[in-house]
């Protein structure tokens, strides 16, 4: 295997896609008219990509959630976001804001939420070695950032596991 081989094998199973693709290839014509006052959530969208810095993938969950404006998107449509944002070497809190970013360009939400949870194996198998260590970011916009019964709820939904009653 040559080195040029390697890497586009090793970029390939860490970030699958890198290098290809835009915000505009999810295609928005699937937006339906919204229903009033439901925060939708999606929680626990597994992901996978490759540290800019270390060039080590990092692996973890997004929950996603946004209370809509006029417009919904299908529910697909959420992990397409964030396997998009997973394309290239990428740093987490770049990508939690780009994820947050796009829904709010595109569906002109009155609210987004969007937490990732992920573990970096630049953590895990080099420097402090601390495997399982998890990394969480967050990105809060409009009333999902600035009403605190609406921050609460989706803060709540994205913490809630399946075992919980």
């Amino acid at each position: 295997m040559t080195p040029t081989h390697a890497h586009g094998a090793g970029l390939a199973l860490a970030a699958p896609g890198a290098g290809r693709g835009s915000h505009r290839e999810i295609d928005h014509r699937g937006l339906q008219r919204a229903a009033r006052g439901l925060l939708l959530v999606a929680r626990a969208i597994p992901f996978h990509s490759l540290c800019m810095h270390h060039l080590l993938p990092f692996h973890g969950v997004a929950h996603i959630g946004y209370l809509p404006g006029e417009r919904i998107i299908g529910l697909s449509k959420l992990g397409r976001v964030v396997e998009l944002f997973a394309r290239d070497r990428q740093l987490q809190e770049r990508r939690t804001t780009q994820i947050a970013g796009w829904l709010q360009h595109a569906l002109e939400p009155k609210g987004v939420g969007v937490v990732l949870e992920a573990e970096h194996l630049c953590m895990s198998l080099r420097g402090v070695q601390k495997l399982g260590a998890k990394t969480v970011t967050s990105a809060l916009h409009g009333l999902v950032r600035d009403d605190a019964r609406t921050r609460q709820e989706f803060l709540a939904l994205t913490t809630r596991t399946s075992h919980d009653q």
